[in-house]
């Protein structure tokens, strides 16, 4: 059985920093593109940054320059280091696999920014 585990998320002021982790196994990391996806109150989840076993990376551009993904296939895990925190980031956080798979969506981590 295949485990996406995402965490790190929190409450942060506007500016802060927040690295989110997510711990998958070890064929995932092998194989697939993985990515950070991000649902907002009454908003469609979108792709905010993916990563290639090859390191090639994507990123929306509402976070470039502000965002950055980057993964350890020692650890199984990717991470999402989010820099420069706004309101808009508020949402929850998500990792999947790019395209997506619907067997591997967890249960994603809140990230809530505000003063």
């Amino acid at each position: 059985q295949v485990q996406l585990v995402e965490s790190g998320g929190g409450l942060v002021q506007p500016g802060g920093s927040l690295r989110l982790s997510c711990a998958a196994s070890r064929s995932i990391f092998s194989i697939k593109t993985m990515g950070w996806y991000r649902q907002a109150p009454g908003k469609q989840r979108i792709l905010v940054a993916s990563i290639s076993t090859l390191g090639n990376t994507y990123y929306v551009n509402s976070v470039k320059g502000r965002f950055s993904i980057s993964r350890d296939n020692a650890k199984n895990t990717v991470y999402l280091q989010m820099d420069s925190l706004k309101p808009e980031d508020t949402a929850v956080y998500y990792c999947n696999t790019w395209p997506t798979s619907g067997d591997f969506w967890g249960q994603g981590t809140q990230v809530t920014v505000s003063s």
